[in-house]
């Protein structure tokens, strides 16, 4: 973990209540895809933890995030040259080695866009990535078309079919698979898990009070024991999953 100023870059609105935030600083402490950084915002008690969308690992972070309250609302007016105090290097990453040949990936609205620093890392391996992203409506879908770029055979599902296709992600699980990867929100999470077949991994969306695994306010129940999203996760094997009733 480290605690450092980034500056901003850029802090662009990209889709409903949507926003792309890119900024410059010590990014070395990030691993790899999976991780989360904590910001602080000033006049807030708590820092506000979004997942990495891309990084170089040396200086530049991008990520995206919706406005749900007002820490990020407050975020969503910042521009370019202000400075933020942001922890990076938080919590664990995807397992590249056991993707295989033909992962598949599955995100739901906010937690789309870690999937596509994996994405793109499972690209430069030369593995062949398909994507299925949900979203409520047309409004709300983002990163759709960077995904394609990169090369990704690209399924977007909203559930009113005002783009791609109708319904939920767990309608177009794309089969075959050698491994999946998921992120979103927990009720998504669980409807996958019921859906899918083989091994893969579930990353979730917590509410944190530390984000480095103090509080043991983000703790989730697992085979050998309770786990801290912000520091044992977000990533989880699907196989060490107890999901609450």
């Amino acid at each position: 973990m480290n605690s450092s100023l980034f500056q901003i870059v850029s802090n662009d609105a990209i889709a409903k209540n949507t926003y792309r935030l890119e900024i410059l600083g010590d990014a070395k402490a990030l691993k790899g895809p999976g991780q989360f950084i904590n910001i602080r915002i000033d006049g807030m008690f708590l820092r506000r933890p979004i997942s990495v969308c891309t990084s170089d690992r040396k200086e530049r972070i991008t990520v995206i995030y919706k406005t749900v309250g007002k820490g990020t609302e407050a975020l969503s007016r910042m521009k370019p040259g202000d400075k933020l105090d942001v922890l990076t290097g938080l919590g664990n990453s995807y397992d590249l080695s056991s993707s295989g040949d033909k992962p598949l990936l599955i995100g739901g609205g906010a937690g789309v866009p870690p999937l596509f620093w994996l994405a793109e890392e499972l690209v430069k391996d030369g593995k062949t990535v398909r994507a299925v992203l949900g979203f409520n409506t047309k409004e709300e879908v983002f990163l759709a078309d960077d995904f394609e770029r990169l090369g990704c055979e690209v399924t977007v599902v909203t559930v009113d079919g005002s783009l791609g296709r109708k319904g939920f992600v767990t309608d177009y699980i794309l089969r075959p698979y050698t491994y999946f990867y998921c992120c979103g929100p927990e009720p998504m999470l669980k409807a996958v898990y019921r859906t899918v077949s083989g091994s893969g991994e579930f990353s979730f969306e917590e509410r944190m009070g530390c984000g480095f695994g103090a509080c043991m306010g983000c703790s989730c129940r697992t085979v050998t024991g309770y786990k801290r999203i912000c520091r044992e996760g977000p990533v989880l094997k699907k196989e060490e999953i107890l999901w609450k009733e």
